[in-house]
């Protein structure tokens, strides 16, 4: 099985469409949990509440996590409360905004 930050580090293989910046490095994900072997909770975000793009990523991260062997359930949980900002990103995720022009 693998575990919650294996799952996660798959997640950066997702980029936000509109900001060419993975989702975990941008800050949508707010936590990755294990419910029970082979099915994973993702807590997620938007950069906005009104973003049109909720059903494509929550889609997108089923995929991508169901490619590890042993992930057996995906269930994405959008939650507006922290809502996102620009401090919820990583180092890596500021670097590359910072070099994108949205620093």
């Amino acid at each position: 099985m693998p575990t919650a930050a294996e799952v996660r580090e798959k997640l950066k293989e997702i980029y936000d469409p509109e900001i060419p910046i993975n989702i975990v490095d941008l800050g949508l994900i707010y936590e990755v949990k294990e419910a029970a072997p082979g099915d994973y909770e993702i807590v997620f975000t938007l950069t906005n509440p009104a973003c049109p793009v909720q059903d494509q990523l929550a889609a997108k991260m089923i995929a991508v996590a169901a490619e590890l062997d042993g992930v057996e359930i995906v269930t994405p949980k959008l939650v507006f409360d922290p809502p996102w900002n620009k401090e919820k990103m990583t180092f890596e995720g500021k670097l590359q905004a910072n070099l994108l022009g949205f620093g």
